[in-house]
């Protein structure tokens, strides 16, 4: 009872939040609660049978165990529950999702009783989520004579458990929903300081916009006023879910809007739909199919153009927009899914077609896209073992062939991955794949989310068509507090148990690694024909193509080793002209997107696409810097094109520090990461060799656009600017505004400046302290007149700074340095004028642990810059978050203001900053 007793404790304390009890996914309680059950004359049985009907996890929790195995009971009369009959028993066990549900499920069917055979067979039959040992157990059972395990196969080759389900409603009516002006960060619908919350999903919810209660008021009477309606969540002339995948973003819009997911699991919800102006961020539009929602791209407001077809701009040079149609909050819509057409009454608003794919569909019917993906397995299984070809249940996959063109790198990649595709036949973009993944990455603040996805799709243990899976700890390395105690120990130790790399060792015999997740995907990248997944929007490699993902899609990947997704369009970059000597690669990044913008009139042709990055001559962790950028250029992915030489550099340098991970003790039972270092090994063998050369599109490939960067026009350090005072709301927030330092006239106060997390590398660390040595020789002294906070990316790079002299410069300037064995057990929410060294991690980027201050002005190396997230307005004062190099970010904490091109300069004299020259190697295949 002590269990239960706890449990009734923990419903009255969440009563005081406004929140019902959690879901049980401990075997203790549910089986404490089944006991109670079984006892007629108990107090609590009421109580116990709405707990074990409404309010048990399913998959592969141990609560889920001890629930199939009770249902079980009663099925076959060992236990007779008058409130649970055997036809309601089996209707628990078919929302149950597999795993030990499945493995009842097979136990029943496989019996003599026919009865219940029959009827587990009819559950069975609706089911996709087995694995190879369920699926191996009915193979053999029909071999050995079983009738009824051949009908089940019979009805997975069908696909029945899809052809069966109710088709797409034709008509969808919603009522939308503004959510914001201008771009929507995920932030704005999953806060990442509540990151600690959100596997706890109805707690979570109620952090959806920033916790805003007139907001979240204003959704519920919607509903209310429109209860035969879905809310469509808009974000009104910007991009929706920009920044991050942010899964548990679309699991709180569906909280508040959606549908459920079975009326026996609690607060799952599903079918949200979302739009924006400029449509949804690529990763978070994923996120979004993974739920079977529906993203829409207005185009509700136009560039207005003159009667020569320029664009018509105001004052400030930027473009006028005009409104086609408006989508005010509260305005009815229609989705009709058959004409795939979005209305108003009679009149037809958008096509919104791209919205509603044949495969985007499967998600909506299927209720998402894990059972998809299940499903196309299990048909496939089937098919196999009945000798047949596969029945054209699902939309066949979008094969698009162009005769005489040649390949993008990102076509190369996926024709090379590509699996369940015709024979022989050539891909290109537009083509809908499943490809196989050769690297996953799961980062700390939505793993306790993939773990539990995991569970939920039955999946035990790591796909062997993975090369590697890494966990990182890196988004709760600032402050190791109590949420964090409770968290990351046992997300470690089930990511481990799922045989994936984990930062921390849950026997404790490596240092515990908090290094930013996308630096580590990057060194354990050994070849540049990858495909890797993270759980992270930064998921952008210098080798390989990665993608960033939700926590479901990377649960997915690390279970199936597989993604299902289109080949993107391609944008070609190349580079011209020179650097200047005390320019840095951030300001060639900065002004990528600058003149690209320029070029393209205002168009961003980045947007959903792969920059394809012909950065030749730069090593791995300098070509990270581009790479990492892309997510915020609103890409898809990105690929860096490199000469034979400087790849096979990058490789070694992988390889070495795969190396050191292996000597600390990270490596598994597996030999995972030995299994890299010889993959490495021998991808630089056939480098050498020349009989693999390094991946090159061919000279005749097609691209959506050509961007052609000009190092010459790059005459000082640029900025991105949020312009957090712009009169239209719609352009405050974004990373377009790309200013030279120039333009604040050496006079901005800067309050705080942050070097770390995933943009800076090893080079960035000694540049600091070759310039406090430098500002110390001019000047006398390092006087701070503002904070720096610095977190390096990994502790590799600390060793190697410490082995190389540089670590004592920054110890001796710094007031604080980080110390692991007493790690801060609070976040900092004061600073003073001074040096910080901090943990290695994400720190200030993430924003979920710490944040400058309110209203303060911060100028970092990091790549947020939303409303929020590193800072927070205060009365009267908006928090400003510029992003720039590293030397601007130092000089600005030294001066406490914004230096001069005089300053800036004086301050970088005799510091090799990163080198750049283009390449003059061809880059392509002829």
């Amino acid at each position: 009872m002590q269990t239960y007793n706890d449990y009734l404790k923990e419903i009255e304390a969440r009563k005081l939040q406004g929140l019902h009890p959690k879901p049980i996914d401990g075997a203790e309680l549910l089986s404490e609660i089944i006991a109670q059950i079984k006892d007629e004359n108990n107090e609590h049985r009421k109580d116990s049978l709405n707990f074990f009907i409404y309010n048990v996890l399913p998959g592969t929790t141990s609560t889920a165990r001890v629930k199939a195995d009770f249902l079980k009971e009663i099925i076959l009369g060992e236990t007779k529950v008058e409130e649970i009959t055997s036809e309601f028993a089996f209707e628990q066990l078919s929302h149950m999702k597999g795993g030990p549900s499945v493995e009842v499920l097979l136990d029943l069917a496989l019996g003599e009783d026919k009865a219940i055979v029959e009827a587990a067979a009819k559950v069975l039959k609706t089911q996709v989520f087995l694995y190879e040992a369920d699926t191996e157990r009915l193979e053999q059972a029909m071999k050995s004579g079983s009738a009824i395990a051949k009908e089940i196969i019979e009805s997975y080759a069908q696909a029945e458990f899809f052809t069966k389900l109710p088709e797409v409603q034709e008509e969808i009516q919603v009522v939308t929903y503004v959510a914001g002006v201008g771009d929507i960060s995920t932030d704005l619908l999953s806060p990442g300081a509540d990151a600690h919350s959100r596997s706890d999903r109805e707690l979570h919810g109620q952090s959806i916009f920033e916790h805003n209660k007139d907001m979240q008021q204003e959704v519920l009477a919607l509903k209310e006023q429109h209860p035969d309606k879905r809310i469509m969540l808009i974000a009104e002339k910007g991009t929706m879910g920009v920044g991050s995948s942010r899964m548990s973003g679309v699991n709180n819009v569906a909280l508040w809007t959606g549908i459920p997911s079975s009326p026996y699991v609690p607060f799952i919800n599903i079918a949200p739909v979302i739009a924006g102006t400029n449509g949804i961020a690529p990763i978070f539009l994923t996120t979004v199919g993974v739920t079977g929602g529906i993203g829409i791209d207005l185009k509700n407001w136009v560039k207005q153009k003159d009667e020569n077809g320029n664009t018509v701009v105001d004052a400030d040079g930027e473009p006028i927009l005009k409104e086609v149609y408006s989508v005010k909050t509260g305005t009815v819509l229609t989705i009709n899914t058959k004409e795939k057409k979005l209305y108003n009454g009679d009149q037809e608003l958008k096509d919104i077609s791209t919205a509603l794919t044949p495969q985007k569909m499967e998600f909506i019917k299927a209720g998402g896209s894990y059972a998809v993906v299940f499903g196309k397995k299990l048909q496939t299984f089937a098919c196999k073992v009945l000798g047949i070809e596969i029945p054209q249940v699902y939309a066949a996959s979008k094969e698009i062939t162009v005769e005489n063109q040649g390949l993008t790198a990102v076509e190369k990649i996926f024709n090379k991955n590509a699996v369940g595709t015709t024979p022989g036949k050539t891909l290109h973009a537009g083509s809908n794949v499943r490809v196989e993944v050769n690297i996953v990455g799961s980062q700390d603040t939505t793993g306790l989310m993939t773990s539990q996805e995991l569970e939920m799709m039955a999946a035990t243990v790591i796909s062997p068509i993975v090369d590697a899976g890494y966990q990182s700890g890196c988004h709760t390395a600032s402050v190791w507090d109590d949420k964090s105690k409770a968290n990351i120990p046992r997300l470690m130790k089930f990511m481990n148990d799922f045989g994936l790399i984990t930062g921390r060792d849950p026997k404790g015999h490596y240092h515990a690694m908090t290094d930013v997740i996308h630096k580590v995907l990057n060194d354990i990248t050994v070849d540049d024909w990858d495909i890797i997944i993270g759980g992270d929007s930064h998921t952008r490699m210098s080798k390989g193509v990665a993608f960033g993902a939700d926590s479901g899609t990377v649960a997915l990947a690390l279970a199936t080793g597989e993604a299902t997704m289109p080949i993107p369009e391609s944008v070609k970059v190349t580079f011209k002209g020179n650097m200047r000597s005390f320019m840095d690669f951030r300001d060639v990044v900065h002004a990528t997107q600058q003149q690209m913008l320029k070029q393209f009139d205002g168009e961003n042709v980045f947007q959903g696409r792969v920059i394809e990055v012909h950065i030749g001559t730069l090593t791995s962790d300098q070509a990270f810097t581009f790479t990492d950028w892309t997510a915020e250029m609103k890409a898809k992915a990105s690929i860096c094109i490199s000469e034979e030489e400087t790849l096979i550099e990058s490789l070694e340098i992988a390889r070495d520090r795969i190396q050191i991970m292996i000597k600390k003790g990270m490596d598994n039972e597996k030999q995972m990461l030995q299994g890299l270092v010889d993959k490495a090994n021998n991808r630089i063998e056939e480098l050498k060799s020349g009989s693999k050369p390094a991946l090159k599109p061919d000279a005749d490939a097609k691209y959506y656009a050509e961007v052609v960067i000009d190092l010459d026009e790059i005459a000082e350090p640029m900025i991105a600017d949020p312009d957090v005072n712009n009169e239209d709301p719609s352009r405050r927030y974004t990373h377009d505004t790309i200013r030279p330092l120039s333009y604040y006239g050496g006079t901005k106060k800067v309050d705080l400046g942050f070097v770390g997390s995933c943009m800076v590398h090893k080079g960035d660390m000694k540049i600091l302290a070759q310039m406090l040595k430098n500002i110390e020789a001019q000047h006398g002294k390092v006087e701070f007149k503002a904070p720096l906070v610095v977190a390096p990316p990994t502790y590799n790079i600390v060793d190697e700074l410490k082995a190389e002299g540089d670590w004592e410069v920054l110890q001796k300037y710094s007031g604080f340095e980080f110390n692991d064995d007493a790690p801060k057990a609070a976040a900092r929410t004061k600073y003073e004028n001074m040096l910080y060294l901090e943990r290695p991690g994400c720190n200030l980027c993430m924003g979920n642990q710490e944040k400058a201050e309110p209203g303060d002005t911060v100028m970092a190396t990091s790549t947020r810059l939303f409303q929020g997230r590193v800072v927070k307005d205060a009365d009267g004062k908006k928090g400003e978050s510029l992003l720039s190099s590293t030397p601007v970010v130092v000089l600005s904490t030294i001066l406490g203001r914004t230096p001069t091109m005089q300053e800036y300069e004086a301050a970088v004299d005799g510091i090799v900053l990163t080198k750049f020259k283009p390449s003059q190697k061809q880059l392509v295949m002829a």
